[in-house]
């Protein structure tokens, strides 16, 4: 499907002062992604107010592309050639906010060897746009989209460590909030102003009749810090939709103008040098009466949409789906249908990191099998973002069915974790935080470092050697698992020198509240400085998870394209999960228990992976008299064929 003479027309207009070759370019991923863009756009905006979005969109798209840098430009072509570039194995992302990590965006860029270090080819900066003062959501409640903090520099700074960054292999990962805006945004002032164009930017009402129908079916995220999902101003002289906090202001995207606003904010910050859009709160975009406003199937157009008009300003740049939902809604955000690959190029696997949590609280993998083998295919052209935690806490996604298919209560089974992971459980020593305690669901979700979860910071208090190493042996199998699952891995900031939860996290400004910055603590330099020292445990962590990360850099079979395919359980504390790649097949095995425990031959037989060697260990496979292959306490295994002679 071709553009048509005036949409090209529009284009055209736009581009006067461009060569005839880049002009060309511009023309022919025009007419490629036309068809993607009209469709998304065309199932959210019908008739005439599509058609006038579609032109602003096209002459928008055409000027930032005639205003993109050459390097940008030749970054696009680059991944025009490659455009699995972020599926290779080779990935490694790390995420953290700029001032804990190094101070601001200068301190970023003279940390860069550090990063090199450690293998990161993904830098995810958190909220770095201008935020509300005081009380913002720990950055996201955005005043201007196209200002950076003060405190961490300047639009200016972030533009020369994005190009920084990619001199040394490195794409910059910046969150583009998309659900809502602050109430001291432009848009939201001047609504309050009693501007109407801008009032219609957001869901006001003038009573609660239709706020109290749509409460019916809305659930609230924050029960603790904003119950409810409106709010009533008086200046703005009606009720506004508040999902997540009172200051921050669902935006309408029943509005086209809404939708032009933000595809120009992307555009923008594409030019900046921004290769990663992380897509926040997206699940919440489209709001419908009788549900619970989220998933809704325009979501997904709006996504495709922008995704198109992306590609044909700036191909180098990538979506990234923020929607922790369950796995039937999950896949759509990646696209299913008519609009499988269209949607967001990589998602968050919520449901990964949950299971490595269980498995190693439970000792068992027989849940975690069950759960990942029901996760449907995903199209072969996008990624999972797999991680052990992130800056948010931890909520037990644990369907109910799912627990009940293994002999589980899921009610109790979120209960116990919820105990093992505070510490309240016998036995265990993890030492994180409850967050956001709901006594009418029973649901309390956990905050804390993945060194605190794993029990490094009992074993290190308590100076015992054996318990750290335990520990440590935890840590590494949580990560040797999303690691070997494909996609991006993505290390938090602090997790890979191994720091514990923060213990003056409550004392900074606004942070008492709010548990979860117990799990973002600052760098430590002292800690980093340790690296030098092989006997540390700093350098101990570092030098796994560096292990870990150039092992998996040099096997094909990680590539994201290649589907995981959870196998057995063929004993209750071992993970199987294989990838069959053309080259042969790859055996993920991760021991998750304190224990020894086997393969069996005849599974590894089946898989071609008799003279199997183990890639971590460069070792190759020796079954015992028992024809099985025992793994030690904690062991993770990637078992491959050798190569043909």
């Amino acid at each position: 499907m071709r553009a048509p003479h005036e949409v090209h027309a529009a284009a055209a207009a736009e581009l006067r002062a461009v060569d005839a070759g880049r002009a060309a370019l511009f023309g022919l991923r025009l007419d490629r992604w036309y068809a993607d863009l009209h469709a998304g756009l065309s199932a959210v905006y019908p008739g005439r107010p599509g058609q006038e979005l579609l032109l602003r969109l096209v002459g928008a798209a055409a000027r930032a592309y005639a205003e993109r840098d050459p390097d940008l430009h030749r970054l696009d072509q680059e991944r025009t050639l490659a455009p699995d570039w972020f599926q290779e194995p080779g990935m490694l992302g790390y995420a953290a906010y700029a001032d804990r990590f190094a101070g601001d965006l200068q301190g970023v860029r003279e940390h860069i060897w550090y990063l090199r270090e450690l293998g990161v080819t993904y830098l995810h900066l958190m909220p770095l746009l201008l935020p509300r003062q005081g009380d913002n959501d720990g950055g996201y409640a955005v005043a201007d989209y196209r200002t950076v903090r003060p405190d961490l520099g300047t639009m200016a700074d972030l533009r020369e460590l994005a190009r920084d960054l990619r001199a040394e292999g490195i794409s910059l990962v910046v969150d583009l909030v998309l659900n809502h805006v602050a109430r001291e945004h432009e848009w939201a002032r001047r609504a309050r102003a009693g501007e109407h164009r801008y009032r219609d930017y957001f869901h006001v009402y003038p009573d609660r009749t239709l706020p109290d129908r749509y409460e019916e079916t809305l659930w609230e995220v924050f029960p603790d810090f904003a119950p409810g999902s409106f709010t009533w101003d008086d200046e703005l002289d009606g009720w506004v939709w508040t999902t997540f906090h009172s200051w921050q202001w669902d935006l309408n995207w029943a509005n086209p103008a809404v939708f032009a606003e933000l595809a120009e904010v992307v555009l923008h910050l594409a030019n900046e040098g921004v290769e990663v859009f992380r897509l926040d709160a997206i699940a919440f975009l489209w709001k419908r009466m009788g549900t619970s406003s989220q998933n809704e199937p325009e979501v997904h157009a709006i996504t495709q949409a922008l995704r198109a008009l992306a590609r044909i300003a700036c191909p180098a740049v990538v979506f990234k789906a923020e929607a922790i939902v369950g796995p039937a809604d999950l896949v759509h955000y990646l696209g299913s249908g008519a609009r499988h690959g269209k949607v967001s190029d990589l998602a968050y696997h919520n449901a990964l990191m949950v299971h490595v949590w269980s498995m190693l609280a439970a000792k068992d993998v027989r849940l975690a099998s069950h759960a990942l083998q029901a996760l449907p295919p995903v199209p072969t052209t996008t990624a999972w973002v797999t991680y052990v935690r992130c800056h948010d806490d931890i909520g037990w996604a644990v369907a109910d069915e799912d627990a009940a298919a293994v002999g589980l209560d899921g009610w109790a089974h979120r209960s116990f974790l919820s105990d093992w992971y505070s510490g309240e459980f016998a036995g265990s020593d993890a030492r994180g935080l409850v967050f956001q305690h709901n006594p009418a669901t029973g649901d309390r979700r956990i905050s804390g470092t993945a060194a605190s979860l794993v029990g490094l910071e009992a074993a290190r208090a308590a100076h015992d050697e054996a318990w750290v190493d335990a520990a440590l042996g935890r840590l590494l199998a949580a990560h040797a698992v999303v690691m070997s699952w494909g996609g991006i891995p993505v290390l938090w900031s602090g997790d890979e020198v191994g720091l514990p939860n923060d213990p003056a996290w409550a004392q900074e400004e606004g942070h008492a509240g709010d548990n979860r910055w117990a799990h973002r603590p600052r760098l430590d330099p002292a800690a980093v400085a340790r690296l030098d020292d092989p006997t540390s445990l700093e350098s101990r962590v570092f030098e796994g998870l560096r292990h870990l990360a150039r092992v998996r850099a040099g096997l094909v079979h990680l590539h994201a394209s290649v589907p995981a395919q959870v196998l057995g359980p063929d004993d209750p504390g071992v993970l199987l999960v294989a990838r069959r790649h053309p080259v042969g097949t790859l055996l993920a095995a991760t021991n998750v228990t304190p224990d020894h425990r086997p393969l069996g031959g005849w599974r590894l037989r089946e898989l071609g992976l008799a003279d199997a060697r183990d890639a971590l260990t460069g070792e190759r496979v020796h079954l015992g008299p028992d024809d099985q292959l025992w793994l030690r306490p904690f062991q993770a295994a990637w078992l491959t064929a050798p190569p043909p002679p």
